[in-house]
């Protein structure tokens, strides 16, 4: 199932999480140790949330959440080594959460992984085999690990992020932004789960949401140092993704659910 980094913060978490807009709120992230997982840790943290995050790599997760802790002052952030590959490890992460801490408010979804190829007719099938793995099969598993306690919650959210590449794709990127537009198509799906859930409930509507954000693709500090010549044009700062990320949750259902949210220039 998952390897937690501490558990002593589980019981911390249960006794709240001081001031902010996601103040008693318990989010899950997939794929917390890479730059991207990094910032939303440390985002979702200085929110108020409990954050709960998931790597396939022990020591990578470590230092993400220890560098969310130590940054965010102390708050809560918490590290399972879960394979999402496993569709039944994943489900034993999702209930675990929930019996640790009584809720889940939300699954991130940012586990990546890119391939592509000089020409439409170089492309590699082994290239599609690798990305479906990463980009499919783990929204697939997150989606259905996680579905029944995201309804659950009074504001559960399922945020994937995905590449504008999905909605025009070039000639060398036709693994990847294949393997993307089927999670959005699968993410899409679970939204209309959540919409007809609503109607089911009543008046007040669906109170959860899957949401879709899209960016070109990513930079943080350490590209920027790599290549200071580089002006990464178009590309959206994994500080800039963690702090949309945290506020899907400060809008209603309705406006997100079902939703792409774009945070470069659409195409």
């Amino acid at each position: 199932m998952s390897d937690r980094t501490e558990n002593v913060a589980q019981q911390e978490a249960k006794m709240g999480n001081g001031n902010g807009p996601l103040s008693g709120k318990v989010i899950a992230v997939a794929g917390a140790g890479g730059p991207a997982g990094r910032a939303a840790l440390l985002r979702l943290a200085e929110a108020g949330a409990t954050v709960v995050g998931a790597d396939n790599d022990p020591e990578r997760l470590s230092e993400a959440v220890d560098a969310a802790r130590y940054a965010s002052g102390g708050a809560r952030v918490i590290g399972d080594t879960v394979d999402l590959l496993d569709l039944q490890s994943t489900r034993d992460w999702a209930a675990h959460i929930e019996k640790d801490f009584g809720r889940v408010d939300g699954l991130v979804h940012l586990v990546g992984g890119w391939r592509g190829s000089e020409t439409f007719t170089k492309t590699s099938l082994d290239d599609w085999d690798f990305l479906e793995l990463l980009l499919v099969k783990t929204v697939q598993h997150t989606s259905l690990a996680f579905h029944e306690a995201l309804q659950r919650s009074d504001r559960g959210r399922y945020v994937l992020i995905s590449a504008a590449g999905a909605s025009r794709p070039t000639a060398g990127n036709a693994a990847y932004s294949a393997a993307k537009a089927a999670a959005e198509a699968w993410t899409l799906a679970m939204a209309d789960f959540f919409r007809k859930a609503g109607l089911s409930e009543g008046a007040e509507g669906a109170t959860s949401a899957a949401t879709i954000l899209v960016v070109k693709a990513l930079v943080h500090d350490a590209m920027r140092a790599e290549r200071p010549n580089a002006k990464f044009a178009g590309f959206t700062d994994v500080k800039d993704l963690a702090e949309a990320i945290t506020e899907v949750w400060e809008k209603p259902a309705a406006e997100v659910n079902g939703n792409r949210l774009w945070l470069t220039e659409k195409p």
